[in-house]
């Protein structure tokens, strides 16, 4: 039987990101089913989320996605690039603006840059910062911030 090679990383190592390094992922429609699913994973069974005729009376006029639904979704378009798959260590930090409403229906993409670096040679990795930015379909923004990680070094 022939020797089957061990699971080799496709994600970036610390040393791969250079500062000013910027990804466009590819767009993902907010369906119906994400925002049930993700008020039942959550609990957050907010009358904006999940009652039309409620959200009829708000000022955006129909249901909006929950924002930290969005923000998932945008961390999964990432991990979908393969930037960072096997090599992010852990997801750290983030600091968060939700900047305007997503609908269902609206198909939103995410835009990172690799803002900074820090390397931790002790853990044999680095923190990296990453400039985040969520768009619609429009080229509207409706989230931005910024995220840690640590990320592995190469190996030796």
């Amino acid at each position: 039987m022939p020797q089957i090679p061990l699971y080799s990383p496709r994600g970036r190592y610390f040393e791969d990101l250079e500062e000013g390094h910027c990804v466009r992922t590819a767009g993902r429609t907010i369906t119906e089913a994400d925002v049930v699913g993700f008020a039942a994973l959550s609990g957050d069974y907010n009358q904006i989320h999940t009652d039309a005729e409620f959200s009829r009376t708000t000022p955006f006029g129909q249901r909006i996605a929950h924002g930290l639904l969005v923000l998932s979704v945008a961390t999964g378009l990432l991990a979908q690039t393969g930037a960072l798959e096997g090599t992010v260590l852990a997801f750290r930090q983030l600091e968060w603006k939700f900047v305007q409403p997503v609908f269902i229906g609206d198909t939103v993409h995410l835009v990172v840059e690799v803002g900074g670096r820090k390397a931790l040679p002790r853990l044999g990795s680095g923190l990296v910062t990453l400039r985040a930015s969520v768009h619609n379909q429009a080229g509207s923004m409706v989230g931005r911030g910024e995220w840690q990680a640590l990320v592995a070094g190469r190996p030796a």
